[in-house]
């Protein structure tokens, strides 16, 4: 049965698509027209011109002809086969949220020639921007916890240098240069208020616990501070400079 619902969607053609669209057309008193002025389907009521647009799939090239009509039409739709996974996967939300976003509607069709059927998901609508505060306060939290940009864009297979392995490294630094101390002595050496939850975590197993409420450097933090040689070499300046030695050198540049 996999065979065949595969065959069957490969030999879907656009035009199978159609005959439910007119039927929900011709019922709700629209004037129907196909392939007028590079538009598939054209249907007019009450002066008013809507457009729809057929594809087998929604895709980059759907989402250009729609956005063209939009020149034109008073409403545009585009029309795809109902999706073989269904609404709710992330795929299908995220591609609904960018056609809401360019304010175009959406008919899903079955076109079976048992039952042919169709769904408006949604109208075209205008579509009012509505920003994630949450997500928002994230990125400028973790902006403001990166002293410089250690990573580069588009990197793969690279762990990243965020703010909380910024912190890491500079606990780590801390630590090679006064030995085991206390979280109160590094946090006086300005590593922050997340000192004692980081030593605590271990998260990359950095430290270890030599006694009640002190740390020390393990070899696996050791060696961290030769795989970030760089932010290593920024934190030891610092702490350097906060000793009276030589002044805190600028920040390196972007993508260092």
């Amino acid at each position: 049965m996999l065979g065949r619902k595969g065959d069957e969607r490969r030999t879907l053609r656009e035009r199978d698509l159609a005959p439910p669209i007119y039927g929900y057309l011709h019922a709700n008193g629209y004037e129907v027209r196909s392939e007028v002025g590079d538009c598939d389907i054209a249907a007019v009521k009450d002066g008013e011109l809507v457009v729809i647009e057929l594809k087998r799939t929604l895709s980059i090239e759907l989402l250009l002809q729609a956005t063209q009509r939009q020149r034109t039409a008073d409403s545009v739709y585009v029309a795809v086969p109902f999706p073989p996974g269904g609404t709710a996967t992330k795929r299908f939300r995220r591609l609904s949220h960018l056609l809401r976003r360019l304010e175009l509607g959406l008919i899903l069709v079955s076109p079976s020639p048992v039952a042919p059927r169709m769904e408006v998901l949604f109208h075209p609508m205008p579509f009012a921007r509505k920003r994630d505060t949450r997500r928002r306060r994230a990125i400028l939290t973790e902006m403001a916890g990166r002293s410089a940009d250690f990573n580069w864009a588009g990197s793969v297979r690279k762990p990243l240098v965020t703010a909380y392995r910024e912190s890491s490294i500079f606990i780590a630094c801390c630590l090679e240069r006064y030995g085991a101390t206390t979280p109160a002595r590094l946090r006086s050496c300005g590593t922050g208020s997340k000192t004692l939850a980081i030593l605590s975590a271990n998260y990359y197993g950095w430290f270890e616990r030599v006694e009640r409420g002190v740390y020390a450097l393990s070899a696996a933090g050791i060696a961290s501070l030769e795989d970030y040689a760089q932010l290593s070499a920024l934190y030891r300046r610092r702490l350097l400079a906060q000793e009276g030695g030589e002044p805190d050198r600028e920040r390196p540049a972007a993508g260092g």
